[in-house]
C-alpha cells in the first residue's frame, strides 16, 4: 500500500466514532422526519374522509312550534 493510503485509512480509523455516530444521527433524523409526514398524510387522509361521511350523512329536522312566543311578542308590540 503506498504511504497516501496508509495515511488515509489511519484518518478514517480515528475518526471512525465520529463517523458512525454522524451516520446513525441521520438515519434517526430520517425516521423521524418520514414518521412525521407519514402521520400528516393519514391525520389529513382521515380527516377529509369524515368531512365527506359527514357531508353525505343526512341532516336531521327538527319542527317547533314557535306560535306562543309570536302571539307574545305581537302582545308586547301592540302595548307600546
Amino acid at each position: 500500500m503506498s504511504q497516501a493510503k496508509v495515511d488515509k485509512y489511519k484518518k478514517e480509523k480515528a475518526n471512525r466514532k465520529k463517523i458512525m455516530a454522524k451516520e446513525k444521527a441521520q438515519r434517526i433524523l430520517a425516521r423521524i422526519c418520514l414518521t412525521a409526514v407519514l402521520a400528516g398524510i393519514v391525520g389529513w387522509a382521515g380527516y377529509t374522509g369524515y368531512q365527506i361521511y359527514e357531508e353525505k350523512k343526512p341532516s336531521k329536522t327538527i319542527y317547533t312550534d314557535v306560535s306562543a312566543v309570536s302571539d307574545y311578542m305581537n302582545s308586547l308590540s301592540t302595548e307600546e
